[in-house]
């Protein structure tokens, strides 16, 4: 195979070895590690943690990609596929090789609608047997009870054995860190008596096992979430959509960040012309609304890639360009509010008795703003980032509703609202679709939000002294 590095891999890469790296820093600073320690002590941040945790294992797996090798010619020459794949495709392969005509519902042997076909040669309309979709059944209408049921037990069964592995791990882990015997810890870890609620993280892993076990037994001979308009597996693009979902959060994060600190630290700290001249450009931002500065923007940057056609080997990385490229757009359009927080903040440091001592002892600027300024913004920063966090997810699905989102090819969460926009208006009604989106994206976004309320909790003195 072929190794294929895309834009969005490399920055999603590295905000998981800069996330390593801001742990070793927090391990080192006595007053961080104690901020950490009291938000992760909350039982909805630690369960919250679980989830994000998944979901960001779920997108690294989506964010190794490469080309597989084709059959070698007679002269001995590699030839790679034009298809890009990643490490995730090749475990969901089985279930995205297993495509329908067009429609089926959640579970289903048949199809959703009625056809014509023929039946022992005689010409009949009825709902039509799927290919793959309980293919193997002999009698559907007896057999597909008992099968999925048996299917279900299956997957319980698997899905429990990798929780025990995990309670015995997590056990004996927590016995070494903590120095006492299994049956010790593990009565305290089951009585909810551990310095960090583990009880609560174990339970949510160990349902989030239990739900995989039970999918990937029952994706061996169905459909778990149905298929959409082409018979694509709707389950497949939902675990896909995940890394989009991410990656817009993530890279448009890391886009904001910079722009809101600098701008706001300057024009709060240095004030006159400088405060001026920032606080008119952030105002001009944001007096135009930000769909039309998106959609201009977006339009703009997809004449351009189809203009240069040559630019890219495969569709994937013509798609992953447009996908950067809207994180830099939507960081560009999004970074006022948080500009407009950080300058107040500056603005009142800037006041403080022991910065004005230091401005009259000839302490450079940069000096001060580095020892002073920065580290007393860096937890409201924390705060606003992580809660701004779940409006790009929803603003990714938002805009790719109204068709200025990420390209159509792309898996999100947009893409399948979007395309259930017709789907709900056709008897009977398609909801799988939608119902997918719709529970994947609270997932994220709740576990985001309640990590967010968990961490501004531990890091404001006002809410902590309450």
């Amino acid at each position: 195979m072929k190794p294929v590095v895309l834009l969005t891999d490399v920055f999603l890469w590295a905000v998981v070895l800069a996330g390593a790296g801001y742990v070793w820093y927090v391990r080192r600073d006595p007053q961080l590690l104690a901020n950490w320690r009291l938000a992760l002590r909350r039982r909805t941040a630690a369960v919250s943690a679980v989830l994000l945790g998944a979901f960001l294992l779920v997108a690294l797996l989506d964010s190794v990609h490469y080309r597989p090798l084709l059959a070698a010619d007679g002269s001995g020459n590699r030839a790679y596929s034009n298809e890009t794949r990643s490490l995730l495709d090749a475990l969901l392969l089985p279930v995205a090789q297993a495509r329908e005509r067009t429609y089926s519902a959640p579970l289903a042997w048949q199809g959703f609608r009625k056809e014509t076909f023929e039946v022992d040669g005689r010409t009949v309309r009825d709902y039509p047997r799927l290919k793959f979709g309980g293919a193997h059944l002999h009698e559907p209408a007896g057999d597909w009870l008992p099968d999925v049921i048996r299917r279900v037990i299956y997957g319980i069964a698997g899905g429990g054995s990798a929780a025990l592995l995990l309670m015995f791990g997590v056990t004996y882990w927590v016995s070494r860190i903590e120095f006492l015997d299994g049956a010790s810890t593990w009565r305290k870890i089951k009585q909810g008596e551990t310095e960090y609620p583990v009880r609560a993280m174990l339970v949510t892993a160990s349902l989030l096992l239990l739900l995989v076990g039970i999918t990937v037994s029952l994706s061996t001979g169905y459909h778990v979430l149905g298929t959409d308009r082409v018979g694509n597996s709707v389950l497949v693009i939902a675990v896909k959509s995940i890394r989009t979902a991410l990656v817009i959060g993530v890279l448009t994060t890391l886009v904001v960040l910079p722009l809101a600190v600098g701008l706001g630290v300057a024009a709060g700290y240095f004030r006159g012309w400088l405060d001026e001249l920032i606080q008119y450009v952030y105002t001009m931002l944001a007096s135009v609304p930000d769909v039309l500065l998106i959609a201009a923007s977006v339009l703009l940057l997809q004449a351009y890639i189809d203009a240069n056609p040559g630019m890219f080997e495969t569709a994937l990385e013509r798609a992953d360009t447009r996908l950067f490229f809207l994180c830099v757009i939507l960081g560009i359009t999004s970074f006022t509010g948080l500009c407009r927080l950080v300058r107040g903040e500056a603005m009142k440091l800037r006041e403080l008795e022991y910065i004005q001592a230091a401005q009259a002892f000839g302490v450079p600027a940069v000096r001060i703003l580095r020892r002073h300024v920065l580290p007393n913004i860096v937890p409201i920063v924390l705060i606003s980032t992580v809660m701004q966090f779940s409006g790009f997810v929803l603003a990714e699905a938002v805009l790719s509703y109204v068709g200025v989102g990420v390209d159509p090819n792309t898996a999100s969460f947009g893409v399948l609202i979007n395309s259930a926009r017709t789907e709900l208006s056709a008897s009977p009604v398609i909801w799988w679709s939608l119902t997918a989106a719709f529970v994947f994206m609270l997932v994220i976004v709740l576990s985001a939000n309640l990590f967010a309320d968990a961490v501004r909790d531990a890091f404001d003195p006002r809410t902590r002294l309450r």
